[in-house]
C-alpha cells in the first residue's frame, strides 16, 4: 500500500503522470529476477515535481533515436533527452572538442524531463496510430525507453519525440514491425554487424546500409562498445580524433554511460538507428574481455584481479555494465526468470526464426584467460562444459525444434563467436607461443556444447540452418558439419561424412563476418600480402571452411526468401575517415533444403580473400 506521502505527491502531479513514469521503460530492471537492478519509480517521483528546473529550450535530444526488438503489433523506441550540450548537431560533441557529458562539482539534478512521443504512417506525422508521454531523469541517464503498441504487422512506420507543451522535437525515425508467425512473408532482408571499436576508426560500415537503405532489420551480435581505454590492450592505435570516454578502462555505471554517448557521437550509427530497428545481443566487451560466468581475463575476485588492478569486485562491475546496456540499448525487457537473460527468438513469419543467444555471459564454463591456455585446450573436450549454460542450450534447442515443426523454411542463430571448428595456426608468426590467435574462446574451447548441437540438428532432420557469428574481426563463409575423425576435430561416427567439394553431409552453413572497426588479424594498419598469407592458408587447413577473408573491415547482408538465402559480404577499404567507400568482397547463396553453400559453375564469385576452387 502506498505511504501517505507517497500519495501526497502523487496526488500533486497531472492525471497520468505516474502512469507516464511507469512508461518509461529503463526505470525497470534488465531482469525481473534482479530487481535491484532498478529504479524505485515511487521514490522518483516522491522527491521531484515535474516543472520544477527545465524549460524546453534548456533540454536536447542529444543522441538521436532509436527503435529495436520488433514484434508484430509493437516494437520499442529510444530517446535521450537531456540538459546537456552535447546535441548531436553541435559539431563540437561529435569531433570531440567538447565534453560528452558535464559532471563537474554541482549536483546531478533530480528533476524529471517529460517527453512525449507519437507514431505515424507518414513521414510527416499527420496520421498518427500511436502515441504517449514518459518521464525521465538523472537516474537513467535521461534515457526514454517506450513500447508503441497497436500496430499493424511488418509495416514501415515514422516516429518522434518532443518535449512535452513544446516544439523542441527530436529526429524523425523510421522503424518496421515483424510479421506475425503464421504469416506468409516473401522476403525479408538483414543487415548483420559486429565489434566496433570507437578509437580505430569512423563507423562507415554503419551507415552504408542506410545509404542504399537495402535492408528491413538490422541484427547486431555484440561488442556494440569496448571496454579498454582508448586503444586497448595494444596500446598503440591510429592518430585520428577519435577518443572515447571516458579515457580509462571502464568499470562503473558512469564510465560505462559515457562510453555509450561517446559512440551514439558517430553520425553513420546514428543513422542506421535512426533508419532500422535493430535485434542486438551483446558479446564480451559490453562488460570486459573473455566473459564467462565468473569473470574476465583481467578480472577473476583475486586478489591480483580485484586488488591490485581493479577497483569493484566482478559482480558489481557486470550489474553497472548491463545497466547501461539496458539504458542505451533499444531492447526489451525478456521474461527472465532467472539471471540477466537476453537471449531471446522473433519470428518473420513463415519465412524465419531468428534465434539469438547469450554464450557468454549467461552460465557460460571458464574460457582463457591468459594465462590458462593450455589448461582450457586439455579440457575443450570435456562434456559437462558448456558455452551458453544448461537452460539456454535446452531453450535453443527447442526453439530449433519448434521452427522447423511450424514450418518456418529458414532458422537464422545469432552467434557472438565463431561455431564451426577452425584450425588458425598463423603462418605469418614464427613464435609459437603466438601461432593460435583464435581458438579456444570460441565454440572450439566448447566441443561438447557444438557437438550437442549438431546432434540435435543432425538427428531430428532438421534443415536450412544458418549461423551468424561475429568477434573473429574476420570474415569467413563455411558449410556447417560435424567433422569425422579422419578430420583434425575427431567425432562420433553417426553423422553423414563431409564431402568439401560437393558440400554432402553439410547441415547448413555458417556466415561470420568482419569488424566494423576493430582491428583484425593483420592488426589496425594491415598488409595486404600478409593478410592473404592468412587466408590462403585458413582455407587450405580447414574442410568446412570455403572463404576466408582476412584484410578487411565491413558488414554482411542477408536477402531471404523461401527459394534461397544470399549473403553478400561488404568490406570497408578506409576507416581513418568518414566516407562511403565500399567494396563487395563476396557473394554466397545456400538455397532450400540444400543444406550447404551453393558451388556455382566457375567458381565463388568473390573479389578478395581466399575461396576453395574445385
Amino acid at each position: 500500500m502506498k505511504s501517505a506521502s507517497v500519495l501526497a505527491i502523487l496526488s500533486l502531479l497531472p492525471a497520468g503522470t505516474f502512469a507516464s513514469w511507469a512508461g518509461n521503460l529503463n526505470y525497470l530492471s534488465p531482469s525481473m529476477h534482479h530487481p535491484s537492478l532498478g529504479i524505485s519509480i515511487r521514490r522518483v517521483a516522491k522527491r521531484s515535481i515535474p516543472g520544477t528546473d527545465y524549460t524546453p529550450q534548456q533540454l536536447n535530444f542529444t543522441h538521436g533515436v532509436a527503435s529495436g526488438d520488433p514484434h508484430a503489433s509493437s516494437v520499442i523506441l529510444w530517446t535521450r533527452a537531456a540538459p546537456m550540450m552535447d546535441s548531436v548537431n553541435d559539431d563540437g560533441a561529435v569531433t570531440g572538442l567538447s565534453p560528452i557529458y558535464w559532471h563537474g562539482p554541482e549536483m546531478t539534478s533530480t528533476a524529471p524531463v517529460c517527453v512525449e512521443w507519437k507514431v505515424a504512417k507518414d513521414q510527416a506525422m499527420k496520421h498518427v496510430v500511436s502515441n504517449g508521454k514518459a518521464y525521465t531523469s538523472s537516474d537513467i541517464d535521461f534515457t526514454v525507453k517506450v513500447e508503441a503498441k497497436h500496430l499493424k504487422p511488418f509495416t514501415n512506420y515514422y516516429y518522434q519525440f518532443n518535449i512535452c507543451n513544446s516544439n523542441v522535437k527530436s529526429p524523425i525515425g523510421r522503424t518496421k514491425t515483424a510479421p506475425r508467425e503464421k504469416d506468409h512473408v516473401a522476403r525479408a532482408r538483414f543487415a548483420v554487424y559486429s565489434c566496433a571499436f570507437y578509437a580505430y576508426g569512423y563507423f562507415n560500415a554503419y551507415g552504408q546500409s542506410a545509404r542504399k537503405d537495402s535492408v528491413d532489420y538490422v541484427i547486431h551480435l555484440g561488442d556494440y562498445i569496448y571496454e579498454y581505454a582508448r586503444y586497448g590492450y595494444t596500446n598503440e592505435g591510429p592518430d585520428i580524433d577519435r577518443v572515447p570516454q571516458p579515457t580509462h578502462e571502464l568499470f562503473t555505471l558512469y564510465d560505462y554511460r559515457a562510453r555509450y554517448a561517446t559512440h551514439r557521437t558517430d553520425e553513420d550509427l546514428l543513422l542506421s538507428h535512426k533508419m532500422f530497428p535493430w535485434i542486438p545481443t551483446w558479446d564480451d566487451h559490453e562488460v570486459a574481455n573473455n566473459a564467462w560466468r565468473d569473470g574476465y581475463s583481467k578480472m577473476n575476485n583475486t586478489e591480483n584481479s580485484f586488488i591490485e588492478d581493479d577497483p569493484v569486485s566482478v559482480d558489481q562491475r557486470k550489474m553497472n555494465a548491463v545497466r547501461a546496456y539496458f539504458e542505451w540499448m533499444p531492447i526489451r525487457q525478456v521474461d527472465m526468470d532467472d539471471n540477466l537473460r537476453i537471449w531471446r527468438s522473433t519470428a518473420f513469419g513463415d519465412l524465419v526464426d531468428l534465434v539469438m543467444l547469450d554464450t557468454r555471459h549467461y552460465d557460460r564454463s571458464i574460457t582463457t584467460l591468459f594465462y590458462n591456455d593450455d589448461y582450457i585446450g586439455s579440457i575443450a573436450d570435456e562434456p559437462n562444459r558448456s558455452q551458453m549454460g544448461g537452460r539456454q542450450e535446452n531453450w535453443f534447442f527447442r526453439q530449433l525444434s519448434e521452427s522447423h515443426e511450424r514450418g518456418a523454411t529458414w532458422r537464422l542463430v545469432g552467434s557472438q563467436t565463431v561455431f564451426s571448428y577452425l584450425n588458425v595456426t598463423d603462418p605469418t608468426v614464427e613464435d609459437d607461443d603466438w601461432k593460435m590467435t583464435y581458438r579456444y574462446d570460441a565454440w572450439q574451447g566448447y566441443v561438447a556444447s557444438r557437438n550437442r548441437t549438431l546432434h540435435h540438428l543432425y538427428s531430428n532432420n532438421i534443415p536450412n540452418n544458418i549461423v551468424l557469428a561475429g568477434d573473429s574481426h574476420a570474415s569467413w563463409a563455411s558449410d556447417l558439419v560435424w567433422l569425422n575423425s579422419t578430420n583434425p576435430d575427431p567425432r562420433p561416427e553417426d553423422h553423414p561424412d563431409y564431402d568439401p567439394k560437393t558440400g554432402r553431409g553439410s547441415i547448413g552453413v555458417e556466415f561470420a563476418s568482419t569488424s566494423v572497426t576493430s582491428p583484425g588479424p593483420g592488426g589496425w594498419d594491415p598488409k595486404v600480402d600478409e593478410t592473404q598469407v592468412k587466408s590462403d592458408f585458413f582455407v587450405k587447413n580447414n574442410p568446412s571452411l570455403q572463404w576466408s577473408e582476412q584484410h578487411h573491415r565491413g558488414y554482411l547482408e542477408l536477402d531471404i526468401s523461401h527459394e534461397k538465402v544470399k549473403a553478400v559480404y561488404f568490406g570497408i577499404p578506409d576507416v581513418m575517415t568518414r566516407n562511403n567507400q565500399e567494396v563487395k568482397m563476396g557473394q554466397f547463396e545456400v538455397y532450400k533444403d540444400e543444406n550447404k553453400l551453393h558451388r556455382p559453375n566457375g567458381g565463388y564469385k568473390v573479389t578478395t580473400g581466399s575461396a576453395k576452387n574445385y
